[in-house]
């Protein structure tokens, strides 16, 4: 593959990943404080909305990893993005919260199509023709679609758009990333080799306990993910940064993957994990304990600075630990992380309720950030053998 169509290759795997994640399924928190104003919905409302996005990802990360999707990858991607795109922008037509849920579920399950068939898309080419550090392009697509729907969101309420005008404006230009995508992923595989397959080594070390630790991760980030927006319109002391504290998460973001990726290959990929869970538990805790703009603004630097680079650092550590089948391993970390997520709108929502606050929904998953980093370090110290890029 020549050089600049590999750099191409990433871009579009950048339009994908902020066209499905960043915008369809990481836009409901900026819109979310709106929605809960306009329609008057608990909290709990709110988390179970959220939920069904979070269910939606771990179904379709499990049929996205069949045949029918491996041996079509592009087909299944174009279709995903269409799908998260119309979904975004349907969330506009209904009111009654079984709709929202159905359509929260099909975008959840559209993003994890669009995750596993473009890393089949644009990883494997990128790796093969000797340009894998341009995959760095490719994750960065997340923080960049949070950072533009969190730009275009402001602006529209700025303009004076309610909720449904937010949700076809965030679903547009979901439609306009996608067909981006599409011009810059190639239909046919021109990398002129394939992938040497991974050769069985020993038996595992530490999987389970890494499996444990990403599900930990999942549950820990998500609460204060899907809720920050929310917490900074409910505080009137801070309710000046709601335009901008979902852009600062995105921006933090963008360069998170090539920065823990470079940390991983210098202290070892299981402490640069724990190292990233520790930093993270702190911005979890001072979305809720520095309740100020200078803790709120410094909470969504850690947490976006984080969130992705955690993400990787995971799958990388799946990798090695484990034992020559890595697709197995993805398979049970995404589980899971999916667990994780489902579980920490749910709860948050329902503490919420009872207390009036998210404190104590972000202080357990501050607790369980901090077990993560445990038992990533744990699984570094007896390890058989060490795992580094």
């Amino acid at each position: 593959m020549q050089p600049d169509r590999s750099v191409a290759l990433a871009f579009g795997g950048l339009a994908a990943m902020a066209a499905a994640i960043g915008i369809g399924r990481f836009v409901y928190t900026p819109i979310l404080p709106a929605m809960l104003t306009a329609l008057g919905w608990s909290k709990s409302d709110a988390g179970l909305v959220a939920s069904a996005n979070f269910l939606g990802y771990f179904i379709g990360a499990l049929l996205a990893g069949r045949s029918f999707a491996v041996a079509q990858p592009r087909r299944w991607l174009l279709t995903a993005l269409v799908v998260s795109a119309v979904s975004t922008a349907a969330m506009a037509l209904p009111s009654d919260i079984l709709s929202f849920v159905c359509l929260r579920f099909i975008g959840g399950a559209a993003s994890a199509f669009v995750i596993v068939c473009a890393s089949t898309l644009v990883l494997e080419r990128l790796s093969v023709s000797g340009r894998a550090s341009l995959s760095a392009i490719h994750f960065a697509g997340v923080g960049f679609g949070i950072m533009i729907s969190a730009i275009a969101v402001s602006a529209m309420l700025a303009w004076g758009a309610p909720w449904r005008g937010l949700w076809i404006g965030s679903g547009s230009i979901a439609m306009l990333a996608a067909i981006c995508a599409a011009l810059l992923i190639p239909v046919a595989d021109n990398v002129g080799a394939k992938p040497k397959p991974a050769t069985p080594s020993a038996k595992p070390s530490g999987m389970s306990a890494m499996i444990v630790a990403y599900g930990l991760f999942g549950f820990g980030y998500v609460i204060t993910a899907t809720f920050l927006v929310t917490i900074v319109r409910l505080t009137p002391e801070i309710r000046p940064l709601e335009p901008w504290v979902w852009t600062l998460f995105g921006l933090a973001a963008i360069p998170s993957v090539t920065v823990w990726g470079w940390l991983g290959k210098r202290i070892g990929i299981l402490n640069a994990y724990a190292v990233a869970c520790a930093i993270e538990a702190i911005g979890v805790a001072a979305s809720v304990e520095w309740v100020t703009i200078a803790g709120v603004c410094f909470s969504a630097l850690l947490l976006g600075g984080t969130f992705m680079g955690i993400t990787a650092l995971g799958f990388m550590a799946a990798q090695v630990l484990s034992a020559g089948n890595p697709h197995q391993a993805f398979g049970r970390m995404t589980a899971s992380f999916s667990i994780g997520q489902m579980a920490g709108p749910l709860l948050a929502g329902f503490l919420s309720e009872r207390s009036g606050d998210f404190r104590v929904a972000s202080l357990i998953a501050v607790a369980a950030l901090i077990a993560a980093t445990a038992l990533a370090l744990w699984t570094s110290f007896t390890a058989a053998r060490p795992v580094n890029t």
